[in-house]
């Protein structure tokens, strides 16, 4: 049986060409040959998910509010509906069936570096329905890239064993949030080891929470509303030996028309964590009393941002 050249890209993209390299008798769909990878529930038992004491003071994970508490994916297996991995943990918006937000724990003296192995393979999570999160489908033939909420390097620490597990754990879709490929990532990216290099040196410990930043007028596209914007929340020991925390966003400066067009430029800025939770619906408990951006925006009463064009830009 010959193969519709409409299902060919999609078929070698994903994998899911059958072990003998032929079609079923009577495979008339794409459905009918579609293998999705999927990790057992049983995989994750033992996970060490992301840990609140990990700096030395609290720093739980954030706590949806109002109209985001509802949305939370409701996970009867899970504590606190939170979906944990190695050494960071997810939880997932039930409305977009992407992660709401995901909170990772970095210890920058203790990283183990695992090589990547191309190509990519990407899981769904077994402990949540194929329904609650997004798959391959939304990826192929177009400019959307499968974006790392938390990157692949960052909890990949310890031995190379538990190193190797975390490594795995985020090609995970519930870790995975649709992204360009022209989606500029270097300054993003970079923030994380410029603080882990400005940490105190005995410790080189840094707590990430990351998300997309949901609005309503996000492009749908495949049944999907598209963020355009996302933050990020990093908490750290200063050299000084005090609790920090500084927050950031990145967006486009034009909004999205179509997939089919080269996306604006993207600018990063430094944000107070009160803006943060203002944008997001979420509280990060008294991460904000660490925060300079946050203590100056309650003095002036004025908001505060400023753009990040390099990691020397940051002000912690």
């Amino acid at each position: 049986m010959k193969v519709d050249l409409a299902t060919r890209p999609l078929l070698a993209d994903l994998e899911y060409l059958l072990p003998s390299g032929s079609l079923p008798e009577g495979a008339g769909s794409l459905e009918a040959v579609r293998r999705p990878r999927r990790s057992p529930p049983e995989r994750f038992a033992g996970r060490k998910g992301f840990s609140s004491d990990f700096l030395g003071f609290d720093v739980p994970l954030p706590v949806p509010l109002g109209h985001r508490k509802s949305d939370v994916l409701k996970i009867d297996s899970a504590e606190g509906n939170q979906l944990d991995y190695q050494h960071f943990s997810v939880v997932m918006s039930a409305s977009r069936r992407m992660p709401m937000f995901a909170g990772v724990n970095i210890d920058g003296a203790n990283q183990v570096k695992v090589v990547r192995q191309p190509p990519d393979k990407w899981f769904l999570d077994g402990r949540i329905p194929d329904e609650a999160q997004i798959g391959e489908d939304l990826y192929v033939d177009n400019i959307l890239d499968r974006g790392h909420l938390v990157r692949r390097e960052d909890p990949n620490w310890g031995d190379e064993e538990i190193a190797g597990i975390a490594n795995d754990d985020t090609f995970h879709f519930t870790n995975c949030t649709p992204q360009t490929a022209h989606f500029n990532q270097q300054t993003w990216l970079s923030l994380e080891n410029y603080i882990l290099k400005n940490a105190r040196v005995q410790e080189a410990k840094v707590n990430v929470f990351s998300g997309p930043i949901f609005r309503d007028r996000d492009r749908t596209y495949r049944e999907v509303k598209i963020p355009t914007a996302f933050w990020k929340v990093i908490s750290f020991v200063s050299d000084s030996g005090r609790p920090s925390s500084t927050a950031y966003t990145i967006d486009q400066i034009q909004e999205l028309k179509d997939l089919e067009a080269v996306f604006g430029a993207f600018k990063t800025y430094q944000r107070s964590v009160r803006a943060i939770e203002q944008l997001t619906s979420l509280s990060f408990g008294n991460l904000a009393d660490y925060d300079g951006f946050s203590n100056e925006e309650a003095k002036s009463r004025t908001s505060i941002s400023s753009e990040v064009r390099v990691p020397g830009d940051v002000r912690v």
